[in-house]
């Protein structure tokens, strides 16, 4: 019996540089890598964000695929991309999912855990 599943993980970067915190500017980058960790090949269609900033400011944001690609993925096989957004507030987070389908047509969705987008040092 075919099992559907990607499995997401999570790196995040402040962009110091490119961001202007007397404005509320604040630039993140976040690292996305996803593999197929089911027993059929399976497509990556489409994305849901939701990212709230620390002022509880949130906003959703739909799409097809990522980075311009709605990879395939093979059983074992990963797809790797970078992306970034905007914060008006040095702290947020963000969640989601994407909604993929199987190569027998099954369509599943896979979650992207929460995580933190942070200035360096403001956790403890």
């Amino acid at each position: 019996m075919a099992t559907y599943e990607f499995t997401v993980s999570v790196k995040t970067q402040y962009l110091a540089e490119q961001s202007d915190p007397e404005r509320n500017n604040f630039l993140f980058t976040y690292s996305i890598t996803i593999t197929n960790t089911g027993t059929i090949g399976a497509q990556l269609i489409s994305r849901h964000w939701v990212i709230t900033d620390a002022n509880n400011h949130s906003e959703e944001v739909h799409g097809l695929g990522v980075v311009g690609h709605q990879p395939l993925l093979q059983p074992g096989e990963r797809f790797e991309y970078t992306s970034g957004t905007a914060l008006a507030a040095p702290q947020g987070s963000m969640h989601g999912e994407y909604l993929c389908v199987a190569e027998d047509g099954h369509q599943f969705e896979t979650k992207i855990p929460e995580f933190v987008l942070s200035l360096p040092r403001m956790l403890h």
